[in-house]
């Protein structure tokens, strides 16, 4: 598998260089199992991105006229909750919160206290996932207590880049601002990993547009 590493400032320039990585470099194939079964995927083999300032603002990147925004800050204001919150509808296996609401207390205690670990880990899901049909993407958000600052290194297992990766992201930076606030600290830069970094099909043009315009 090829790696491919990007180093980005912000959250949106992050976005549009993995959008060029995956229009560029991405495998294309088919799906035979999951979301948008049988239709194709630009994926990068595996992704390491470092984003140095996650907390400039804008947290959401701009896309040009004509082009449907992935996101708003409204939408990522919603999914906060779903990140935090523990609630989940009948009609729901799961939400992110169902497995981070109980973690979260617990890591900003333990960095208070002890805040050179590299104990402070939060799991999503557990091996009955994979009986699901959509089984979570996100896995796990490492919180390291770094060069006085509070860092999140987060994995996904697979990752939608056109429409997940920027509210995704927002959400998460918002919930780290939140844990640096509640350990003492300031915030930090977020790391995020993926063998699973894609563009559905349905993606590709509106991506080329954004590309063209920036």
């Amino acid at each position: 598998m090829n790696i491919t590493t990007i180093e980005a400032i912000s959250l949106p320039e992050a976005w549009w260089m993995c959008l060029r990585a995956a229009l560029d470099g991405g495998s294309l194939y088919t799906i035979e199992r999951g979301s948008f079964e049988g239709h194709q995927r630009r994926e990068i083999d595996m992704v390491a991105i470092n984003i140095e300032v996650p907390g400039m603002r804008p947290l959401v990147p701009y896309v040009p006229e004509g082009v449907p925004p992935p996101t708003s800050m409204e939408y990522v204001n919603d999914y906060l909750s779903y990140l935090m919150a523990s609630t989940k509808a009948e009609n729901e296996e799961y939400t992110y919160g169902w497995y981070l609401a109980d973690q979260i207390p617990k890591v900003i205690e333990m960095l208070k206290n002890s805040g050179q670990t590299n104990q402070a880990f939060m799991t999503v899901g557990n091996p009955s996932t994979l009986d699901m049909k959509d089984p979570p993407c996100l896995r796990g958000i490492q919180c390291r207590v770094r060069y006085d600052k509070l860092h999140f290194i987060i994995y996904y297992r697979s990752w939608d880049l056109w429409a997940g990766f920027p509210s995704n992201l927002a959400a998460l930076q918002l919930m780290k601002e939140y844990m640096a606030d509640e350990i003492g600290i300031p915030d930090g830069s977020l790391l995020a990993v993926s063998p699973g970094l894609h563009l559905y099909d349905y993606s590709w043009d509106f991506a080329r547009k954004v590309l063209k315009d920036i």
